[in-house]
C-alpha cells in the first residue's frame, strides 16, 4: 500500500539520528513583553542558532546524508534563494563531494556570499520559478549531480520535521504551533511531527500578504501557483510542492496573512526585546499571533513558534 504522504513519523525519527552529533540541538526561549503583547506563553525554537543559521541545515543534511555512495559521486545540485543553498553547500563539502547551487540574481548578498564559503558552484538566474527549474535542470543534466529539492524531497520534509520534534520533547504541552509557509517543507515537516505527538495540537501557517499562495489555495482547497511575489521575506517567494501540499491541506487549521509592516514589527520586536537576529521570513509566525485573527481563537494558551532563520543583510534592514 503507498503510504499516503512523502513522510512519516518513523522517517522524522531517522532523520534526527542522522542528524545528532552533526547539528545544534537550538535553545528554546520565552519573553515576558511578546506573552504579554500576545496574551500567550510563546516558546521560540531558535533556528536561527542552527548550522548555517537556519533551519534548512536539517534538511539539506538528511538529504545528502541518505544517499548511497553510487548517487552521491557526482554531486548533488538544488535551486534556492539562500537558506537551502547554503544546507546542501554544507552537507556536501562535508561529504566531500561538488555541489552546484542555483540562485536568483536578487539573492540577499550576504546568503551568496555564504554558499560560496562552503566552496559551492554558484550558477545566477532571473528570480522566477520557472528560470531557477529550467536552470536547475540544465545542470543537473551536463553534471549527473543529484537534484535536492528545496522542499518536495520526502528526505527534506522529514529533516525540516525534526525541529517541532525537539520543540515538542523539549516543552511538552503545546496548544498550538505556526511557522512559516514558503515551499512547505518545514510547515509539512511540523504538521507530521506534531501531529504524532500531540494529536490534539492546532497548527497555523504564517505568509505574508505579498507571497500568499499557500493562504489562496487552502481556502479553495486546490494548490495554487505562486504569482508575482512582492515582499522583503525572501524566504518565502516559492510556491509549494505537491508533495508539502498534500500534508498541509490535511492538518492545517489556518494560514493567517500579515503585510510587510506587521512582519517589520515584529522583526524588530524580536532583536529589541530578545536581542537575537532574524531574517524577515522568520518574524512571520509572531506578526501572525499579533494579528486580531489569531489572539480572538479560544483554548489558546501556550503556542510554540519556529524561528527559522537569522541570516539577514546587515546592509539591507528593512527598518
Amino acid at each position: 500500500m503507498m503510504a499516503k504522504y512523502a513522510a512519516s513519523m518513523d522517517d522524522v525519527i531517522a532523520a534526527s539520528k542522522r542528524i545528532e552529533g552533526h547539528g545544534h540541538r537550538t535553545a528554546i526561549l520565552t519573553n515576558q513583553t511578546i506573552d504579554d503583547l500576545t496574551g500567550k506563553k510563546v516558546f521560540f525554537k531558535c533556528e536561527n542558532f542552527q548550522k548555517i543559521g537556519a533551519f534548512k541545515f536539517r534538511g539539506g543534511w538528511n538529504a545528502i546524508s541518505s544517499l548511497s555512495e553510487n548517487d552521491a559521486v557526482k554531486g548533488v545540485c538544488t535551486h534556492s534563494s539562500g537558506n537551502h543553498a547554503q544546507a546542501v553547500a554544507y552537507a556536501a563539502k562535508k561529504r566531500n563531494i561538488p555541489a552546484y547551487i542555483v540562485m536568483p540574481k536578487n539573492a540577499p548578498k550576504v546568503k551568496i556570499q555564504a554558499v560560496k564559503g562552503y566552496n559551492a558552484e554558484i550558477t545566477l538566474c532571473e528570480p522566477t520559478l520557472k528560470a531557477r527549474r529550467e536552470t536547475l535542470e540544465k545542470i543537473a543534466k551536463e553534471t549527473g549531480a543529484y537534484v535536492v529539492h528545496p522542499f518536495n524531497d520526502p528526505k527534506v520534509i522529514a529533516g525540516q520535521g525534526t525541529a517541532a520534534l525537539e520543540l515538542i520533547e523539549d516543552v511538552k504541552e503545546l496548544d498550538a504551533i505556526c511557522a512559516p509557509i514558503g515551499g512547505g517543507g518545514l510547515m509539512s515537516g511540523t504538521c507530521i511531527t506534531a501531529r504524532s505527538m500531540l494529536p490534539n495540537v492546532r497548527l497555523f501557517g504564517a505568509e505574508p500578504k505579498g507571497a500568499d499562495d499557500a493562504y489562496r489555495s487552502l481556502k479553495i482547497g486546490k494548490l495554487l501557483p505562486q504569482e508575482n511575489p512582492n515582499t522583503i521575506c525572501d524566504g518565502l517567494l516559492t510556491s509549494m510542492g505537491e508533495n508539502t501540499w498534500n500534508i498541509l491541506k490535511d492538518h492545517l487549521e489556518n494560514i493567517i496573512t500579515v503585510d510587510d509592516d506587521e512582519v517589520i514589527s515584529a522583526m524588530k520586536l524580536i532583536w529589541e526585546r530578545m536581542k537575537i537576529i532574524i531574517e524577515p521570513s522568520c518574524a512571520t509566525p509572531l506578526a501572525a499571533i499579533l494579528t486580531p485573527e489569531f489572539r480572538k481563537l479560544d483554548n489558546i494558551e501556550t503556542v510554540g513558534i519556529i524561528l527559522t532563520g537569522g541570516n539577514v543583510d546587515l546592509s539591507n534592514l528593512p527598518f
